[in-house]
């Protein structure tokens, strides 16, 4: 069972909507994703803690957060809002063509922990989106895409994930 509050779907798995959800799901498939196969959510190529940082230094481009929101079928608003960026800045962001490094950092820490829900529901992208949109009693009745706006709230986040995964519910 992985989770108290959602279980994963038991039919065969949808076809990806996305082909950077396919490449998340065949690195699922083939064993433990790579530490940082979160920027496949991106639409980038598998990147090591190294080409995250520079990744982050530089502000990510703002076409890879649209693909990350894409892939993650989340509302702007609510991508937004997990990131701690206003909308109108979003706007200029967008004019501009990247995120600045703060910005970037944010957005990383999102597509880590929905990566994590995904590997927790075996890469069912809904299972995922909904467990992170309910209230989990075992993280204080928070909503986990709530959390993720701070890094001790993502490191949380991926605390309880592991924890499900490995069936400690406590």
């Amino acid at each position: 069972m992985a989770s108290l509050t959602a279980t994963p779907a038991e039919s065969p798995q949808k076809p990806a909507s996305h082909p950077d959800l396919e490449r998340f799901r065949d690195a699922l498939r083939a064993g433990r994703p790579k530490e940082h196969a979160y920027s496949l959510l991106f639409g980038l190529r598998l990147l090591d803690a190294r080409g995250v940082v520079k990744l982050v230094e530089a502000g990510l481009p703002y076409r890879a957060l649209e693909r990350f929101q894409q892939n993650a079928d989340l509302p702007l608003r609510e991508l937004a809002e997990a990131i701690s960026v206003p909308l109108r800045t979003l706007d200029r962001r967008k004019s501009a063509g990247k995120l600045e490094p703060e910005e970037s950092d944010r957005a990383i820490r999102v597509s880590r922990v929905f990566a994590a829900a995904l590997g927790l529901f075996e890469g069912d992208d809904d299972a995922a989106r909904a467990w992170l949109r309910k209230r989990q009693p075992l993280l204080g009745n928070e909503r986990p895409i709530d959390l993720v706006r701070t890094e001790v709230g993502a490191r949380e986040v991926e605390r309880l994930v592991g924890r499900l995964e490995h069936g400690v519910f406590s």
